[in-house]
């Protein structure tokens, strides 16, 4: 994996403002870490290398390049494994076209993606196209548990300069919706494998006619492995929805839906489609078949659909139906009122974890159509996890918003290894062609579940493996020991899967002697409590498996600190190796278009040097390099120059951005290397430099913002020109010069 015999830290290459933010930030922490016998690789992850990896036999040899999720993959399963992990998008449908189409017209001779394949070789693209799609990356790289916490220089900062929180009120109408039978939480049975039990799992779907299909053959799965089935009901979804809409017209608020279309990457745009057509059902009951006909999908956002119709011969007719029954519903959230761009229109533009969060922090307010705030009601159809949102909402509105200033923190230990939980993104989650009914019979022949299900029905098994649970519950201790504070295992001894997990939880938690120190909580309960936690200053940790650790870990840092982006992530890898994640990208479609618009990129990099400290210090102890070690307590004094001089970027054109911080993060880095004492070599080697940066701020500065204001062109969204993008991110002549 490595590409020299020196220690390596692998850097990932990325997506939208996390990559442009590299090809500024990457020169400055390649010159430093050489400075300890330390080279940083990169490898690409990116949506669009992904995509070229998968189709070599039809590229050039100049186009083709190596499938580096898959090298990472293996390495991430070694003992020297080192990898800074920035987020990198997780693809929707629509996502992934425009990632096709861009490459295409740079010359990639890729295939259009199949929306309905008709052929086996279609059949085929489809597949290898698939599994790019949703949370692709995360579930190969982490062969380890989560451990995600603000840095105490971040959450210091937080308290001393709180961001802004709007004001709830007690009578606000916003709520959160779910449904009340047929969704995935009631539908759930989970039982853990057996000796006997454990190897290749079928899942079979048998018809009204006794024909029996094999809907998948496999995964193959080890004895104590947690293993989970349920479904989804579309006609309680599609009468669900309905009944929202007309609750919300009559409550005067937004329209809105709350899902995961990308890490539920299967189940969750299927969900989204049918809030689509359900929201447009007077159309799609006169006009289905021709809708269908020209690649109408309504599982691709509403926007699809209205592209889709204005290609049409009669779409002028069709767009007019639409505008009518638009009109006649209740007003949708917007993501960009603006534009015109609704909660509908592309189902990876409103994400649950980072979206109600938001709506949280704004005094449960969202823009509309008319571009001021409004009451919103959020349709989250499943209630697996609706709960602690629904319960977040009802706190606001009985004690007002949290206050950053005095707030504790959140803390959270996931269960997320050896892709624990992906539910709504395995290859074993499936849109029911018929009628009929589901089994899954085990390697033994034991016939493990079975479901009667509807055409159209969404049906998911997902599987936990014992060594992840075990490994998630040691770290849970080994974090409460250190921290001593408040620690809760979010689990529900009324949910099937739950109680799996608990008889794994509880005798180890009785072996450490630790049972007296954690609290079992479903999570409405445990969200109220961390909640009353926090806001009397104390701290807890949220022990939670895998979605939850998604959902809260921004959740909480959205309401304590402004911001995800900012949290430290650390993935202790089960086989020794250490991953260390940066923060979330959810905003850096945003950040993109301002670089482009106006050359002003406002993506805060602090979560990558948070990442890189942990890193070079994992690396110390790893290999017993004590300049690393050096490297590290310089990192994190600079980090706190960073917060402490008010260096981040700002968020509007004309204000200091990504580029400045990370001139200032290098300014910072080499004066505290230069200070030190306890590696002579190392401040000999950058007293100069800091001596330099130091005396050409004003020089460095000016060459870093002659052409803000302006309009760039990066050569590209998803595959950028990495000439332009380096010329655009490193414009100042002088202090390359000093870097070298």
């Amino acid at each position: 994996m490595a590409d020299t015999d020196t220690p390596q830290i692998i850097y990932t290459k990325v997506d939208e403002a996390p990559e442009l933010a590299s090809a500024s930030l990457l020169p400055i922490i390649r010159r430093f870490a050489s400075a300890a016998g330390i080279s940083v690789a990169t490898r690409d992850i990116s949506l669009a290398g992904r995509i070229i990896a998968a189709f070599p036999e039809r590229l050039t040899e100049a186009q083709q390049q190596d499938d580096d999720l898959a090298g990472l993959g293996a390495w991430v399963k070694t003992p020297e494994a080192n990898v800074i992990k920035l987020p990198n998008v997780s693809a929707s449908v629509p996502q992934l076209v425009g990632a096709i189409t861009e490459l295409q017209a740079q010359g990639f001779d890729l295939p259009d993606y199949p929306v309905d394949p008709a052929t086996e070789a279609e059949r085929e693209i489809r597949t290898r196209y698939d599994a790019l799609k949703g949370s692709a990356v995360n579930p190969v790289l982490r062969e380890g548990n989560s451990d995600r916490r603000a840095a105490k220089a971040v959450k210091n900062y937080a308290m001393a300069h709180p961001h802004s929180m709007g004001t709830w009120s007690a009578d606000s109408k916003t709520r959160v919706a779910s449904m009340s039978t047929g969704d995935f939480r009631r539908n759930e049975t989970s039982v853990t494998l057996s000796a006997a039990q454990a190897g290749s799992v079928r899942i079979l779907l048998t018809g009204a006619d006794g024909a029996e299909t094999v809907l998948k053959s496999g995964p193959d799965l080890p004895e104590g492995t947690v293993v989970d089935a349920s479904f989804l009901s579309v006609a309680e979804l599609t009468r669900f929805i309905a009944d929202e809409i007309e609750k919300t017209q009559a409550d005067g608020t937004l329209f809105s839906v709350h899902l995961k279309a990308t890490m539920m990457k299967v189940s969750d745009p299927i969900i989204f489609g049918h809030v689509v057509r359900t929201w447009l059902a007077p159309v799609f009951e006169r006009h289905g078949a021709a809708l269908a006909a020209a690649g109408a999908d309504p599982n691709g956002g509403l926007g699809t659909v209205l592209a889709r119709v204005a290609e049409m011969p009669d779409g002028a007719a069709i767009r007019a139906e639409i505008d009518a029954v638009m009109a006649e519903r209740p007003p949708l959230y917007m993501v960009n009122s603006d534009k015109g761009i609704t909660n509908l229109h592309v189902p990876s533009d409103v994400i649950i974890d980072a979206s109600l969060p938001a709506l949280l922090r704004a005094g449960g307010k969202s823009w509309g159509p008319d571009g001021a705030e409004a009451d919103t009601t959020c349709i989250i159809p499943d209630t697996s996890y609706a709960d602690v949102y629904d319960e977040s909402v009802r706190y606001f509105k009985e004690t007002g918003a949290l206050d950053p200033r005095t707030a504790g923190t959140v803390q959270n230990v996931g269960l997320m290894a050896q892709k624990a939980e992906e539910y709504g993104s395995h290859p074993t989650t499936f849109e029911i062609p018929h009628a009929g009914t589901v089994t899954v019979i085990a390697a033994n022949g034991d016939e493990l579940y079975r479901h009667t299900v509807e055409a159209g029905d969404i049906w998911r098994l997902c599987s936990t493996r014992r060594a992840a649970i075990e490994d998630w519950v040691r770290l849970a201790i080994d974090r409460q020991r250190l921290e001593g504070c408040q620690a809760v295992f979010w689990l529900d001894e009324t949910r099937a899967h739950d109680r799996e997990l608990l008889a794994y939880v509880r005798p180890i938690l009785a072996d450490a002697g630790a049972t007296d120190s954690f609290t079992v909580l479903a999570p409405r309960d445990a969200t109220r409590l961390s909640f009353e936690t926090i806001r009397a200053g104390r701290d807890s940790i949220a022990v939670t498996g895998n979605v939850l650790r998604d959902y809260l870990t921004d959740l909480f840092p959205i309401l304590e600190l402004g911001t995800s982006a900012k949290m430290l992530s650390i993935v202790k890898l089960m086989q020794g190796g250490g991953m260390f994640e940066t923060g979330a990208g959810g905003s850096a479609p945003k950040h993109v278009q301002q670089l482009v618009q106006e050359n002003h990129l406002r993506w805060d990099s602090l979560g990558e040097f948070c990442a890189l400290g942990e890193s070079l210090n994992f690396l110390a102890e790893a290999t017993g390099n004590d300049k690393a070690r050096t490297l590290a307590a310089a990192v994190e004094a600079a980090t706190q120059g960073v917060l402490d001089h008010e260096r981040s970027p700002g968020r509007k054109a004309g204000q200091p951005d990504n580029r400045d911080s990370h001139y200032y993060f290098a300014l910072y880095w080499a004066q505290a290397l230069a200070a030190q004492d306890s590696d002579a070599a190392l401040a000999q080697e950058f007293a100069p430099i800091a001596q330099q940066l130091t005396d050409l701020e004003d020089q460095i500065l000016t060459e870093l913002r002659a052409d803000r204001g302006h309009s760039v062109d990066l050569g590209g969204y998803y595959h950028t020109d990495p000439e332009k993008v380096a010329t655009i991110m490193r414009p100042s002549k002088t202090l390359n010069s000093i870097l070298g």
